[in-house]
């Protein structure tokens, strides 16, 4: 490395250290998201898999929570650091595919600029590790294609296997590797080795706790899941949903250089046969299949996380690996001085709003549906509320709500979904004693064969900034007729 490029490193290091600071004071100050409550009752007991996805996010969030407890920053610190071992891959990466430090920087600024990254990684979820897994993978095929050592190949199915701990999205990686295999000619000769087999061992191997856990499951977890694979109907809808999103989630600066850097790693002269293939590939492959699933179902925006680690590749190629007519060259300039910026402004401005509701006159908005700002203060209300009405348990319907309550109410505190029981079966179930009642019903959660015996409570609500967000029923059920939990198993089992 030369001075030069140590200068470089260190002030990329400097400015990803700079974020990654500022994304951990966001995380112990905003309230969980409702995903991130419902993967911390992962956390309590780690399993091979749970009925929605692979074990890695309960692992991260236990690793935080064992140093810093059950808070917000406990639940957060692990996935947020994640983003250092990403940076350094994707820097790496970028150097040795494109012998250029300026362009390495470019692609690891513009990867930390996104909210994809950002809010990606404060806000726990399997997208977090992830993405980590996307860098390692481009950082183990840059390493092999570097050296032509097949030990390499064992990298590369490690990097897999974390990836399908994370989330079943990694089993795209195995078809991004096969496409740029047969793509670049100098790299079939794999196709031959016993190398690329061992890496696809060692990757299952990896993979295998979720493999056990599913046949003890009845496979629910990958019905689940692939099943949103089948096609049901034709729209269009959900296709033009896509683009607005990813420049959200890119935001304009780093979405409109990473098209322009793909569109250029199109040209057959733009760079070495094995990059071009290789960046092109880790965007494509993932964007062709969710444009056809959208064609039949929603497509959420953090769904194409897994391409970000390349399409920041690109956006920096867009900077440094290619010329432009004066009109584009303004254009990628603009981009590229405004990236950090506006990274920053659009993170900050997000955090505030869904924190106070102050850029919308403290009105409702989307963020209210998935963080639980005001949920801590409505927990302990209700905590008073049942030790006031002597309920040995409150029974809520949907599992964010459920999710919410377990996490902010006190621990010792019975806490139980009516409905979806299957979701809870890594928990200690409520004994028989307590669901005996008086129950506390949260949410509308009584009815039918209990009507007769509910006494309807005033309202009440949850509110950010002083103001009310949202309301919920409040009932007691004095005598529980029979089970009142529905104790059905998942609908994928049934079918």
């Amino acid at each position: 490395m030369t001075a030069g490029e140590g200068r470089i490193a260190r002030r990329t290091a400097l400015t990803v250290g700079a974020l990654v600071l500022l994304r951990l004071v966001v995380a112990a100050v905003t309230p969980l998201a409702f995903d991130e409550a419902y993967y911390w009752t992962w956390s309590r007991s780690l399993a091979g898999g749970y009925y929605d996805h692979p074990p890695m996010v309960a692992v991260l969030i236990r690793l935080g929570t064992s140093i810093f407890g059950d808070t917000e920053f406990g639940v957060r610190v692990a996935a947020v650091l994640l983003a250092v071992p990403m940076s350094w891959a994707v820097y790496r990466t970028t150097q040795i595919l494109f012998g250029d430090a300026r362009m390495a920087a470019t692609a690891v600024i513009m990867l930390n600029a996104t909210l994809m990254v950002a809010v990606g990684t404060i806000i726990v979820t399997p997208d977090a590790p992830l993405l980590l897994a996307a860098a390692l993978v481009l950082y183990a095929l840059a390493r092999l294609h570097q050296t032509g050592r097949g030990t390499w190949w064992l990298a590369v199915g490690v990097a897999v296997g974390f990836g399908l701990l994370s989330k079943y999205t990694a089993f795209f990686f195995g078809a991004e590797i096969l496409l740029w295999l047969l793509l670049v000619k100098r790299e079939r000769r794999w196709l031959l080795s016993p190398w690329p087999y061992l890496g696809g061992v060692v990757a299952l191997a990896l993979f295998a706790p979720v493999i056990v856990w599913n046949a003890e499951h009845h496979w629910v977890s990958f019905i689940k899941q692939f099943g949103r694979a089948r096609a049901d109907g034709f729209t269009l809808r959900y296709l033009l949903e896509i683009i607005p999103a990813q420049i959200a989630f890119a935001t304009p600066s780093v979405f409109i250089l990473g098209a322009l850097g793909l569109a250029a790693l199109l040209r057959k002269n733009a760079a070495a046969p094995a990059a071009r293939a290789l960046i092109n590939v880790s965007v494509w492959t993932l964007v062709a299949y969710f444009a056809w699933h959208s064609l039949h179902q929603r497509v959420e925006a953090n769904w194409l996380g897994p391409v970000y680690p390349a399409f920041a590749v690109a956006a920096a190629y867009a900077v440094w690996g290619t010329r432009w007519q004066p009109r584009a060259q303004r254009l990628v300039d603009l981009s590229q001085q405004w990236a950090l910026p506006l990274g920053v402004v659009f993170f900050i401005a997000l955090v505030v709003q869904a924190n106070t509701g102050v850029l919308t006159a403290f009105r409702s908005d989307p963020s209210v549906r998935v963080l639980g700002v005001g949920w801590p203060q409505l927990a302990r209300d209700l905590e008073t509320i049942r030790a006031r009405e002597g309920a040995t348990c409150i029974l809520t319907q949907g599992y964010p709500v459920t999710a919410w309550l377990i996490f902010y109410a006190p621990k010792d505190a019975c806490i139980a979904q009516r409905d979806e029981r299957y979701r809870w079966t890594h928990l200690p179930q409520p004994s028989e004693a307590q669901l005996k009642g008086p129950l506390l019903l949260f949410g509308g959660a009584g009815g039918g064969r209990d009507a007769a015996h509910v006494t309807v409570l005033p309202d009440v609500a949850r509110r950010r900034s002083g103001v009310v967000m949202q309301t919920f029923g409040l009932a007691v059920l004095a005598m529980p007729a029979g089970d009142v939990l529905d104790r059905a198993p998942p609908p994928e089992v049934k079918r």
